[in-house]
């Protein structure tokens, strides 16, 4: 997957919504039909329709047809991308906290006589 900064404004716009942050743990479980996704929720199934359509425009879910159902399903490669978007800024970070640590702990050592 192609990771650019329309993708990630897509993506990080879709999760901007606690309802779709919901779909998507509750997808994490397994796949859904728009009315079990709806089911928990005090909106209409069309409000749930738009949310699943933005999540599916943002690449992050996908549906397929069995027969009269489309379930929809989490796009884990998607995901991942997400994952590890974040983590490179992570690591970064991390990297720079550990070298301020050492240079901390050298700044705190006692001196040897």
């Amino acid at each position: 997957m192609t990771v650019d900064d329309e993708w990630l404004d897509r993506a990080f716009a879709a999760l901007g919504d606690p309802v779709r942050r919901a779909l998507i743990a509750r997808l994490s479980r397994g796949e859904a039909t728009v009315n079990e996704l709806a089911e928990p929720f005090e909106i209409t199934k069309q409000a749930i329709s738009r949310h699943i359509q933005v999540l599916e425009s943002a690449g992050l879910i996908t549906r397929t047809r069995d027969g009269q159902r489309r379930p929809c399903h989490l796009d884990p490669a998607a995901l991942e991308a997400l994952t590890a978007w974040i983590d490179g800024y992570r690591l970064t970070a991390e990297s720079r906290f550990r070298k301020l640590d050492a240079l901390l702990d050298t700044l705190n050592a006692p001196e040897s006589p």
